[in-house]
């Protein structure tokens, strides 16, 4: 960062670090013995749609990878469309495989960032849920390397537990990277895997 920049109030984007999610599951124990909640086995990997043979090429590979994973019991590797016209890869494993489902969501957004789909990357989670059946997921933003909580209301439309997610923040705060400008803390309705 120059001195222009500073001047001028530019500041340097923080380079993704998707060695952050390996933290996901030393987590989860904070998380399960703080408020309860267990991993579903669910996880996700948001990107912007991209057209191409290139991209086809990608997805193809990292879908086959993940496939090929002998222990992986249930669904396949799938690539679905939300309301909003982003794409998920979701990967779904037993409740008990996070490390597996966090190294899933590794080679997926590693894979797109050495074929050069890393601007297309948005956020990866993973999902949680509690004895009384509420949700929640943990957000990675790719482009800030951070995390984030985002508990939907149950049969509220698109309502949010803001008091539980600032309950999950203040519990993880030395497991995970939080995100602290909660402006950055967008919802993400209907997203596969959660």
């Amino acid at each position: 960062m120059g001195f222009l920049d500073i001047l001028l109030g530019r500041t340097k984007p923080v380079a993704p670090d998707l060695d952050q999610l390996f933290a996901l599951p030393s987590a989860a124990v904070t998380l399960e013995a703080a408020a309860g909640f267990r991993p579903t086995g669910r996880g996700a990997v948001c990107f912007a749609t991209v057209e191409g043979a290139a991209f086809e090429q990608t997805h193809r590979e990292v879908q086959a990878l993940l496939d090929a994973d002998a222990d992986r019991g249930g669904a396949p590797v799938e690539l679905r469309q939300d309301d909003y016209g982003y794409s998920w890869l979701v990967s779904q494993r037993s409740p008990d495989q996070l490390p597996q489902l966090v190294n899933d969501l590794h080679a997926v957004n590693s894979s797109m960032e050495v074929n050069g789909f890393g601007p297309q990357l948005l956020c990866s989670l993973a999902a949680f849920e509690d004895e009384r059946g509420r949700r929640l997921a943990l957000v990675y933003l790719y482009k800030r390397g951070t995390f984030y909580p985002f508990a939907p209301l149950a049969g509220s439309g698109q309502r949010r537990d803001s008091a539980l997610e600032l309950q999950v923040k203040a519990a993880l705060a030395s497991d995970l990277r939080i995100e602290q400008d909660l402006s950055r803390w967008f919802p993400v309705w209907g997203a596969p895997g959660l």
